[in-house]
């Protein structure tokens, strides 16, 4: 089962989302949401890094569940979040 404890994430210019990590046990996943994502959960969310970023946390809860939905044990490094997940 994958989990969520560490609280990072960061912003990453290149893929226009904000990276952030799981964990299933000693398997570490990478997981983006894309900015449309956010934007769809928090419509009045900027384009600005520091936006984006406060919008991630405000909605951690969501994101992680949404997160652990797609994902599945030991078939890929890292997962995308797109605005149709939510």
């Amino acid at each position: 089962m994958i989990e969520f404890p560490n609280h990072s994430r960061s912003y990453d210019r290149t893929r226009r989302a904000v990276r952030f990590w799981g964990h299933d046990s000693a398997i570490e996943a990478s997981f983006f949401i894309e900015e449309e994502a956010l934007k769809r959960i928090q419509p009045d969310t900027g384009y600005d890094e520091s936006s984006l970023l406060n919008a991630f946390d405000s909605n951690r809860d969501l994101i992680c569940a949404a997160a652990a939905k797609v994902y599945v044990r030991g078939t890929r490094g890292s997962y995308d979040l797109v605005a149709g997940n939510f």
